[in-house]
C-alpha cells in the first residue's frame, strides 16, 4: 500500500503545476484583456463605466466560468474525517499513514453548507490567493507609488487638512460604521439569522476600520484625465493615501483589542492600549520609511551608473515594507513615507536617466498590480469557496458607509473652513461625499482573515460594496462633475506661472505654497530648511 502512493502523490504534483500554469495563464490573459480594453476607453469615451469597473467585469465572467465549466475530481481526494484527538487548528499537521507520514498545512475554516463545493473542485482552490500575496507583492508598489508621485506643492498646501481628513476622518468613520454595523447585528440576533456569541462589539469596529478605507482610484484617473481643480484633486488623493495607511494600522490595533471579561464592554485599559499600539505602530512605521529613504539619499553618489542606482533605489525602497513587517510594524506605512521621502529629498540627487527609470518602472508595477487585484476580486465572487450572503448585513454595510462618510466630510470641513485661507466650497464638499469609493485596500484587508464565519461574511459583503461603490459612483462621476459645476480643463501649474519669474522655485514645496500653507506646513518647512536638508548636501559633499 505504501508503494502505490509515491506515484499518486507524483501524478498530483504534476497535476498541480499543470494547475499553476493555467492559474497564471488565466490571469494573464485578464490583464491583457484588461489592457486592451484600457486602449479602447482612450480613443472612445465610455461615459458610465471605467476600466477598473471593466476589470471587474471580466474577473466576474471568468469566476463564472471556472466555477461552472471546470471539472471536478474525485471525492475522496477531499474526504472528511473526524479527528476527535485535536482539541485545536495546528498550523502544521503531521499524519501517519502507514509508516508513511505526510505533511499537511492549515488553511482555514470550511463554512459546513460548502464542503461539497470545496471538496469538488480543485482549480477553485487553486485560484484563491494567499491574503499574504496581497501585503507582501501587490500594495507595496502601490502604495510606493501614490507616495512617489506625490504633487509636493499641492499636497503641503492642504497639508493640515489632509491629516485632518485621513486621521479624524478615519477614526470617525471607523466608529460610526461600527455603530451602524452593531445595530443592524442586533437586529440580525433578533431575527435569529446569527448566534448572540458570534458577533461582539468588537467584530463591528473591525469591520468599521477596513471599510473605512477609501480608494477612489476610478474617481482620481477620471479626475486625472479631466484635469479637474487641483485643490480638489489633491485634497481626495492625499485623503486616500494616508487614509489606506491609517485604516491599515487602525485595523491591526482593534484587532488586538481584548477587552479581559466581557468583549462587548468598554475596557479603558485595553482601549488605551490599544491607542498606545496605534501610535507606536505608525510612528515607527514612518520612521523605518523615512529612514530608509534618507540612506537612499546618501548613497544616490552612483551617478555613472544609472543601473546600479536604479536596483538600489529600488530593493532599498523594498527593505523599508520588508523590515517594518519584521519588525512587528506596518509594511504599508513604512513604504508609503518611504515613497513621500524618496521623492522630497532622494529624487533630486538621481541622475536623469534613474529619475526616468524610477517614474516609468514604479508607475508600470502599480498599474499591473491594481488592474491585477481589480480583476481578481471579480474572480473571487465565485472562486472564493466559503462566502456568507447576509442580505441585512449587505444593507447595513452600505448604509453605514454613506452616514459615516456625511459624518466625515461634512462636520470637518465646516471647522477646517474657519481657518483656511483657500475655503472649501459646498460643490467640493458634495463631490468629496460622492468620492467615498471602496477598493483595493479594504478588499486586502478583509480576505487576510477568513478563518471564522462572521470574517468570512465580513469579506463577502465587503466585495459586494467595493462592486456596488466602483461601478455606480465611479461610473456616475462625470455626470457628478458636470451636476456640481467643478471646473475642469484647469492647468495644476496655473497658480506657479501666475507668479513673478523671480519667486519661482524648482522644488515644489517653495514658491506659493510657503506663503499660502497653514502654520502646521511652514513649522516644517522651516524645520527642513534648517536641519535635515543641510545635513544632507553636507553629508553628500563628504561623499563626493
Amino acid at each position: 500500500m505504501g508503494g502505490s502512493r509515491a506515484p499518486r502523490s507524483a501524478r498530483a504534483l504534476e497535476f498541480f503545476q499543470h494547475q499553476g500554469a493555467l492559474e497564471l495563464l488565466v490571469f494573464n490573459f485578464l490583464l491583457i484583456l484588461t489592457i486592451l480594453t484600457i486602449w479602447l476607453f482612450k480613443n472612445r469615451r465610455f461615459r458610465f463605466l471605467h476600466e477598473t469597473g471593466g476589470a471587474m467585469v471580466y474577473g466576474l465572467v471568468m469566476g463564472l466560468v471556472i466555477r461552472y465549466a471546470t471539472k471536478s475530481y474525485e471525492v475522496e481526494d477531499g474526504a472528511v474525517y473526524d479527528c476527535e484527538s485535536l482539541t485545536n487548528s495546528p498550523t502544521t499537521l503531521l499524519i501517519n499513514v502507514t509508516d508513511h507520514v505526510y505533511q499537511y498545512e492549515y488553511r482555514g475554516e470550511i463554512n459546513k453548507h460548502n464542503i461539497n463545493n470545496e471538496k469538488g473542485n480543485a482549480m477553485l482552490q487553486k485560484m484563491t490567493f494567499d491574503p499574504e500575496v496581497f501585503f507582501n507583492v501587490l500594495l507595496p508598489p502601490i502604495i510606493f507609488h501614490a507616495g512617489y508621485s506625490l504633487k509636493k506643492r499641492h499636497f503641503f498646501r492642504n497639508l493640515g487638512t489632509i491629516l485632518t481628513y485621513a486621521f479624524l476622518g478615519t477614526a470617525i468613520s471607523c466608529i460610526v460604521i461600527g455603530l451602524v454595523m452593531y445595530g443592524f447585528v442586533k437586529a440580525m440576533m433578533q431575527l435569529g439569522q446569527i448566534q448572540a456569541g458570534d458577533f461582539h462589539f468588537t467584530d463591528c469596529l473591525f469591520f468599521g476600520s477596513l471599510m473605512s478605507a477609501t480608494d477612489p482610484v476610478t474617481v482620481l484617473a477620471i479626475f486625472h484625465e479631466l484635469h479637474v481643480d487641483t485643490d480638489l484633486y489633491t485634497l481626495l488623493f492625499g485623503e486616500s493615501v494616508l487614509n489606506d495607511a491609517v485604516a491599515i494600522v487602525l485595523t491591526y490595533s482593534i484587532s488586538i483589542y481584548s477587552p479581559k471579561e466581557n468583549p462587548n464592554a468598554f475596557d479603558a485599559a485595553a482601549f488605551f492600549q490599544c491607542v498606545g499600539n496605534f501610535l507606536g505602530i505608525f510612528a515607527g512605521s514612518f520612521a523605518m520609511g523615512s529612514g530608509y529613504a534618507v540612506i537612499t539619499a546618501l548613497i544616490s553618489f552612483l551617478c555613472e551608473f544609472p543601473m546600479l542606482e536604479t536596483g538600489l533605489f529600488f530593493l532599498l525602497s523594498w527593505s523599508a515594507f520588508l523590515s517594518a513587517e519584521a519588525a512587528g510594524l506596518t509594511g504599508i506605512v513604512a513604504v508609503l513615507f518611504c515613497g513621500v521621502t524618496q521623492a522630497h529629498y532622494t529624487y533630486n540627487n538621481l541622475s536623469e536617466e534613474c529619475k526616468l527609470r524610477t517614474k516609468q518602472l514604479f508607475e508600470f508595477m502599480n498599474f499591473l498590480a491594481e488592474n491585477f487585484i481589480f480583476c481578481y476580486m471579480g474572480l473571487a465572487l465565485f472562486t472564493f469557496q466559503n462566502h456568507i450572503f447576509n442580505a441585512l448585513f449587505i444593507c447595513g454595510a452600505v448604509i453605514s458607509i454613506f452616514v459615516a462618510r456625511a459624518c466625515n466630510i461634512y462636520p470637518l470641513t465646516f471647522f477646517l473652513n474657519l481657518g483656511r485661507k483657500r475655503r472649501i466650497p459646498w460643490n467640493f464638499q458634495h463631490m468629496m461625499m460622492f468620492s467615498g469609493l471602496r477598493g483595493a485596500i479594504a478588499f486586502a484587508l478583509a480576505i487576510r482573515d477568513t478563518d471564522s464565519q462572521p470574517k468570512q461574511m465580513m469579506f463577502t459583503t465587503t466585495l459586494l460594496v467595493v462592486f456596488f461603490t466602483v461601478w455606480v459612483f465611479g461610473g456616475g462621476t462625470t455626470p457628478m462633475l458636470a451636476w456640481l459645476q467643478i471646473r475642469v480643463g484647469v492647468d495644476p501649474d496655473q497658480d506657479l506661472k501666475d507668479l513673478p519669474a523671480n519667486q519661482r522655485s524648482e522644488n515644489p514645496t517653495q514658491g506659493s505654497t510657503k506663503e499660502e500653507s497653514a502654520h502646521l506646513f511652514r513649522i516644517w518647512y522651516g524645520f527642513d530648511h534648517k536641519y535635515p536638508l543641510p545635513c544632507l548636501h553636507f553629508l553628500l559633499k563628504l561623499e563626493i
